[in-house]
């Protein structure tokens, strides 16, 4: 049951919510070793996001994401019959915004997904996947009547990699509860913050992370016919970020793994093959630059 829910949470985190969030770019690099063996995960990630003005208040805002995956399986000889142990991803999706009555705002975004291992050297059809997005967020963070800074961001998302005909909810809400003192609770990530001045702040987390790709040439495992290998980890532990100015800031997050789940699936999304499932330590540090 635990990891039916966590699955659940994965596949909301992975729809993409970017249309509440306010980073114009951000860079980062992933590692965390699988405990008990020689195999590793390390990631490298950018995107940006780029505003487009139709009038005041309505945005147009193009999106691209690229991810280089490298996982490393040295601990099963089953998985040597895999012929690369890179996994790639491409996003081009465009996002639109408007505001609403009562400090509401609807945001929305449709888009493509190509991830693969790319076998082939070249993008095949079942490498395609499809997402969608819509949300209505209210914003109370820059609040003049002296209450605390909120907000609360409402949606449904919907992408094919996750194998359901039907879109899946979204919420999350956050809150400045005392003075340098803030939460937030939903997925991909729920934090307590604390933020010493305007260079430095630290926070505890919990979140989610992971990864889907196709597998071009089918691998055929003791389970079944692998047709993608996906990854869904949860983590918790400490962050700390520093802004070198208002826009630009550095993180750092370091953490233990709660759960840790790497296979491969057939065509229908049933797991045929564990490629480990041990809890381990995990990190990830970026720059990102934002409104």
């Amino acid at each position: 049951m635990i990891r039916k829910i966590l699955v659940c949470f994965f596949c909301f985190a992975f729809a993409k919510a970017y249309a509440q969030g306010t980073d114009l770019f951000r860079t980062e690099y992933t590692y965390f070793p699988q405990r008990n063996s020689d195999n590793s995960f390390r990631r490298f990630r950018t995107f940006v996001n780029v505003p487009l003005k139709i009038k005041e208040g309505t945005y147009l805002v193009p999106y691209f994401e690229y991810r280089n995956i490298h996982l490393i399986v040295r601990d099963n000889q089953a998985f040597q019959e895999l012929s690369t142990d890179r996994y790639e991803s491409y996003e081009a999706a465009l996002g639109y915004t408007f505001p609403m009555k009562n400090d509401w705002r609807f945001g929305s975004r449709a888009g493509v997904l190509i991830a693969s291992n790319f076998d082939k050297a070249k993008a095949i059809s079942d490498d395609y996947f499809l997402t969608a997005s819509v949300y209505f967020i209210k914003s109370m963070t820059k609040r003049t009547d002296g209450g605390k800074p909120w907000r609360l961001v409402l949606g449904v998302q919907y992408s094919t990699t996750v194998g359901r005909p039907f879109p899946l909810p979204y919420v999350n809400y956050y809150r400045e509860f005392a003075p340098k003192w803030s939460f937030t609770l939903g997925a991909p990530k729920m934090n307590l913050k604390y933020r010493f001045n305007d260079k430095n702040s630290m926070q505890v987390y919990a979140r989610l992370d992971g990864f889907y790709a196709n597998i071009q040439e089918d691998l055929e495992s003791t389970g079944g016919i692998a047709d993608n290998i996906s990854m869904t980890t949860a983590m918790v532990g400490p962050g700390y970020q520093y802004n070198f100015t208002k826009h630009l800031s550095a993180y750092v997050y370091v953490g233990y793994t709660i759960f840790n789940d790497i296979r491969l699936r057939n065509v229908d999304g049933i797991d045929v093959k564990t490629v480990n499932d041990s809890n381990t330590f995990y990190s990830r540090a970026g720059l990102k630059f934002k409104i």
